[in-house]
């Protein structure tokens, strides 16, 4: 088993796309959910559907930061490498 350096980063890649389309089709679902049952008249779902709506948002603003980033940003010099795993299990 190879010890882990910190370097692993530079060559990992991230689904970031396809997590940015994902969270587009929970945006559309949950808008159209909040207003599917505010119409109905069903408040509590409504207020559960504009929940998982801003979390659906607050997801998307994290994704397209990270793909803003690039890939290969890397932390600055002030955050340590990775610990090595801990082989005692």
């Amino acid at each position: 088993m190879a010890m882990r350096t910190g370097s692993e980063p530079v060559t990992a890649r991230s689904p970031l796309r396809m997590r940015f389309w994902l969270s587009v089709w929970g945006l559309i679902i949950t808008v159209a959910g909040t207003v599917a049952f505010a119409l109905a008249g069903r408040p509590g779902w409504a207020a559960a559907c504009a929940a998982l709506w801003l979390i659906t948002v607050i997801d998307m603003a994290l994704i397209l930061r990270h793909i803003r980033e690039g890939p290969r940003y890397q932390p600055g010099r002030d955050v340590p490498p990775y610990q090595p795993p801990d082989d005692r299990w």
